[in-house]
């Protein structure tokens, strides 16, 4: 790929140091988890169990960024692969979370589902959590005039941060 100079003449792009996209990766990632929890904490959102494990993904891009940032230079490619492919695995669980919210489908999680009521009243009331859950067929709209919830929101920029590491990584230095 070029891009043209202040006299029009086409430059080479410069390749992004791969340290450089894991550690930005990693920022990414902190970022996305950063804005779930603000909105548990300010915006009183609570995460259904679906939305728990969109996460795991996103602890994993964290720590194999950081551990490119510090790995020998011939791991550090395979682990921004793994990067991707950790991000595209948050994509795929957010889209079986979209087609819950659409009720294309039921939910893989149990914890979805309607509690079963058994016993007495006061056992029942003994054992439900401090917080109460939230169904994951029920979606959740971060920005109210957009009509995307946060499951969506997810799959989109994970996939979009997986397209830019790997846009990142196919940028040849010079040209061959």
């Amino acid at each position: 790929m070029h891009t043209p100079d202040r006299q029009g003449t086409p430059q080479p792009m410069q390749r992004f140091p791969p340290r450089t996209l894991a550690i930005l990766a990693a920022l990414a990632a902190a970022a996305a988890l950063g804005i779930a929890y603000a909105s548990e904490i300010w915006g009183e959102l609570v995460p259904c169990a679906l939305c728990l494990v969109e996460r795991w993904p996103y602890r994993i891009v964290i720590a194999l960024g950081l551990l490119a940032a510090i790995a020998p230079s011939r791991l550090v490619v395979p682990l921004l692969v793994l990067i991707i492919v950790a991000l595209l695995a948050d994509a795929a669980v957010a889209d079986v979370h979209v087609g819950v919210e659409f009720q294309w489908w039921p939910s893989p999680l149990p914890e979805c589902a309607a509690p079963h009521i058994t016993g007495s009243i006061a056992e029942r009331l003994a054992s439900m959590p401090a917080r109460p859950s939230k169904p994951c067929d029920e979606p959740t709209f971060l920005i109210p005039f957009l009509p995307l919830s946060m499951a969506a929101m997810n799959m989109l920029f994970a996939l979009a941060v997986a397209a830019a590491l790997a846009l990142g990584m196919s940028i040849r230095k010079g040209a061959r």
